[in-house]
């Protein structure tokens, strides 16, 4: 399993950014949301959704993480250098914590869904969910939560897009990033 800064270090197009975030506590949201501002890449980060490219990652790009306290994904908003939200990455998580230079982290459980502003939600990295099975680099418990908070995303919080729309805009607020 691999763990995931929230800082992304591992994106290595990324030369420059800036980060900060904050834990929240409201009456819809309770964890950490961080804001990464990305200064400058190295190359553009383009992916294919039906037939066309879209660039996820790209100089004056932001993306909002959501890391909610009691549950077992991570939500990353990806927006362009207006903020207009060009699609969600939601890893699905074992465990998290922060690490001693106090930057979150999150156990990724490989499988994610991808949703976009449209609705369409792509369940991603099935394969690499079912290797790790395996290949015995995660118990059929690990397995199982992975299936069911997929699961649970898709029927709840990703049921209507509009509300997910503003629950994003509504952590990115609360937060004051």
């Amino acid at each position: 399993m691999k763990r995931c800064r929230l800082s992304y270090d591992e994106w290595k197009c990324i030369t420059s950014k800036d980060i900060s975030g904050k834990r929240i506590h409201t009456d819809f949201f309770e964890g950490y949301v961080e804001l990464i501002k990305i200064k400058e890449v190295s190359e553009a980060q383009i992916w294919k959704f039906n037939g066309e490219n879209i660039v996820v990652c790209d100089n004056g790009f932001q993306w909002l993480s959501i890391l909610p306290q009691n549950d077992f994904y991570c939500i990353t908003a990806m927006m362009d250098s207006k903020g207009n939200i060009l699609l969600w990455y939601i890893d699905m998580i074992d465990g998290q914590g922060t690490d001693l230079d106090g930057m979150p982290y999150f156990d990724d459980l490989y499988l994610d869904l991808v949703v976009y502003p449209d609705g369409t939600v792509i369940v991603d990295d099935m394969d690499e969910l079912e290797q790790a099975l395996s290949q015995k680099d995660i118990t059929q418990g690990q397995f199982d939560l992975a299936m069911h908070t997929c699961d649970k995303l898709k029927k709840e919080m990703l049921h209507d897009r509009n509300a997910f729309i503003e629950f994003t805009q509504k952590c990115k607020k609360e937060a004051g990033l």
